[in-house]
């Protein structure tokens, strides 16, 4: 993969990673510590990426600022890390939380033995008994000490920050059986409960590996994108020379070999590769690209061997701003995790409070001591808020990595969470409701302009274009053997209009809407009156101002939309079809895609697609993949671009479809939706046991070992449920 490792900072946001954290209260200590920061306006750290997003003055968030902060605390935060080396993190983590399971397994089994066949009566006298809970004070030092010095840490560390959560609880129940046990002891009594500090430490470290593994999967999808390339062969000239990726520069040509990765996004010298998308979005079909396609790295060269002339330097590339943006979306906080936030952030003092007054009320009561105390840590143990903490972030990463194995990357957590609520939805026409794979139906060159003269000019222009229809035109030149010419030095992007370009000799061409280009020029030619009328897309070309003809192409419509529609419509969907194109060609497709004609509009300029969008009912999204289409994707309350869309609709959209077809659409609504419930049932499963729990505790007797159980049990079942968002497919 692309060094990666910079902070991926733009304006007053910025990036990094946190090393060092061991629960979802560490998060919560660090955010708090850096929301206080003279400057910072915005702090949020996800847990289960190991991110941090701050917003604020660009001084304040800077690395060097901040780090020291952190550093104080325990933790460590540094350049954003890449998507491998975080993998490599979190095996070595899982590494370290085995050998100390296992160390604690191997000791606390003794531990629970002895303490088993005290409770069940099955010695001769109580001296043995005695002897027995001794030894089970000495089998638990292992595991009391080595086992559960994470806790430990990070409780002291929360402590610091002003923000204590679960691993203060933790380490005050441990340390509370651990103490109640040794005063017991020396009392001469052998009830004593060390096996409740073991299993206590057992349950919560199985816990935190079945966590790691979720956290593990969730970032192999995210890495799943990254071709792990170190060194190219670049073109001096025409001699080859190897260099290292991160040297390479845009602008520079790069040779890849029959079968090998394409390491960086650029555009294509050679006249034709045949690629394989599978690594980027599971397509087993190979796709055809011609001269001044623009590629992405990632993708599998099954051709010859072809010339690349480089666009994105290492770690720029669109493989790397969807990885950022992907980090972004699970470290900004929703509505879901914001009120789960807050419930856990007055449940560890308040265990504290109920575990002191438990005790006290106990004692003027008249229980003895030793139950009173016992009572008060069954308090502390059940109220572990480790279960709220994890609600929601392993089922935001399980949601996301299940979507990118669908092929769809959320962007946006806001835009998350409303797609599964959406009410309407409007789509763009060409490259979305169609294959995207036009062709040219007719050539119109002016007087004294040859077929061949327009059609090579126009494919020129649309050199490293990635909307349909500029591929189709290098294809139908390509078809005719024509020769596209070399790369323009300049290209200028009109949204809903077309393309200027100016050539290396200094010529100027233009492509795109004749009523555009009519108004570039000022003068239009004679218009044909059959022209409304004629199914397809019209694109005009220009040279030095002169108009020299029009070009015909022909979208075939994407005989797969017509079910993913249906099914947005048995959800009670209202679906639009908004498009720039004429009349004829909207009503063509839109008949084959199931809308009725009252859903179809026809020759909407970006302004007007925005206003149709906009009253549309709320929440909304919008599907759409060329220039004319940003402002109707953000209007909406979620834009979606489809595979092969322009780049300003890509940075646009909160959602991005790495497959082709409107399906995906449908895969990214019903995985945001089943992820909405499956937080809301987290969160309430971890709430309700919460209050449960402390009530029961505070109302009856509960031996401390039933607690922990409990309270295992509770953290376990909502890492299953988020789980089931991965395992779903």
């Amino acid at each position: 993969m692309p060094d990666s490792s910079h902070s991926a900072r733009n304006g007053d946001t910025a990036l990094y990673s946190l090393h060092g954290m061991w629960c979802t209260s560490c998060a919560q200590a660090v955010e708090s510590v850096l929301a206080r920061h003279a400057g910072v306006l915005r702090a949020s750290v996800n847990y289960a990426t190991a991110t941090v997003h701050l917003s604020g003055d660009a001084e304040a968030i800077a690395l060097e600022r901040l780090a020291p902060r952190v550093r104080r605390l325990g933790y460590r935060l540094v350049p954003l890390e890449a998507a491998q080396d975080a993998e490599s993190r979190l095996e070595a983590e899982s590494r370290r939380l085995t050998l100390r399971l296992a160390v604690g397994a191997s000791f606390g089994m003794w531990t629970m033995l002895a303490s088993l066949l005290i409770y069940a009566g099955a010695l001769p006298g109580p001296r043995l008994e005695f002897v027995l809970a001794l030894v089970s004070g000495a089998f638990a030092v292992p595991v009391v000490s080595y086992a559960g010095w994470p806790f430990y840490r990070a409780g002291w560390r929360t402590l610091r920050a002003g923000r204590p959560g679960m691993d203060a609880l933790i380490s005050l129940g441990v340390l509370g059986a651990v103490l109640v046990s040794v005063w017991l002891l020396w009392r001469g009594s052998a009830e004593v409960y060390f096996d409740t500090a073991v299993m206590l430490i057992l349950l919560l470290l199985v816990g935190r590996l079945v966590e790691t593994f979720c956290r593990y999967r969730g970032l192999r999808a995210l890495s799943r994108l990254y071709p792990r390339i170190s060194e190219v062969t670049v073109l001096d000239g025409e001699t080859p020379r190897s260099r290292a990726l991160n040297e390479v520069a845009p602008g520079e040509r790069i040779r890849i070999d029959a079968g090998g990765l394409l390491p960086l996004d650029g555009a294509l010298e050679s006249d034709q590769v045949w690629l394989d998308l599978s690594p980027l979005n599971g397509e087993a079909r190979p796709v055809s690209r011609h001269r001044g396609a623009a590629l992405q790295a990632g993708s599998r060269n099954l051709g010859e061997v072809i010339t690349l002339v480089v666009t994105a330097r290492a770690g720029e590339g669109y493989l790397d701003r969807l990885h950022r943006q992907m980090l972004e979306l699970h470290a900004r906080k929703g509505e879901l995790q914001r009120l789960a936030d807050r419930f856990a952030a007055w449940l560890s003092p308040l265990a504290v409070v109920l575990a002191l007054a438990t005790l006290v009320a106990l004692l003027l009561g008249g229980v003895v001591v030793e139950e009173a105390v016992v009572r008060a840590l069954s308090v502390l143990v059940v109220a572990c808020p480790c279960a709220v903490g994890l609600a929601i972030p392993l089922a935001n990463l399980a949601a996301g990595s299940q979507a990118l194995r669908r092929g769809v990357v959320f962007r946006d957590l806001a835009a998350f969470e409303s797609l599964g609520q959406v009410r309407s939805a409007a789509f763009d026409k060409t490259g979305t409701l169609t294959r995207g794979e036009a062709e040219l139906a007719e050539c119109r060159p002016a007087p004294g302009v040859t077929e061949e003269t327009l059609l090579t000019l126009a494919a020129q222009a649309e050199w490293g274009s990635e909307h349909p229809l500029g591929v189709a035109l290098r294809q139908a030149a390509h078809r005719r053997g024509l020769a596209v010419g070399e790369a323009p030095c300049q290209s200028v992007e009109v949204a809903g209009g077309g393309r200027r370009i100016v050539l290396e000799d200094g010529t100027r061409l233009w492509v795109g809407e004749p009523a555009w280009l009519a108004a570039e020029l000022g003068s239009p030619p004679a218009a044909d009156s059959g022209d409304e009328q004629r199914a397809g897309s019209r694109v005009a070309v220009a040279r030095d101002g002169e108009w020299l003809g029009e070009l015909t192409l022909r979208d075939c419509p994407d005989a797969g939309a017509l079910a993913p529609l249906a099914e947005l419509r048995r959800a009670g969907m209202t679906l639009a079809l908004i498009s720039g194109d004429h009349a004829a060609e909207v009503a063509s497709v839109g008949e084959a895609a199931g809308f009725a004609r009252r859903e179809c509009f026809a020759g909407q300029a970006p302004e007007a697609k925005a206003r149709l969008v906009d009253r549309l009912p709320r929440p909304s999204l919008f599907v759409g993949d060329g220039v004319n289409d940003v402002l109707a994707l953000a209007t909406a309350d979620v834009g979606i671009a489809p595979l092969g869309a322009s780049q300003p609709a890509r940075d646009g959209a909160a959602v991005q479809l790495l497959e082709p077809g409107v399906a995906g659409v449908v895969d990214a609504w019903r995985t945001a939706r089943q992820a909405r419930r499956i937080m809301r049932q987290n969160l309430l499963l971890s709430a309700g046991y919460n209050l449960v729990a402390l009530g029961l505790v505070v109302w009856m007797p509960i031996p401390p070992l039933v607690a922990v159980l409990a309270m295992a049990a509770s953290s376990l079942s909502v890492t299953a449920n988020a789980s089931r968002l991965g395992l779903s497919d």
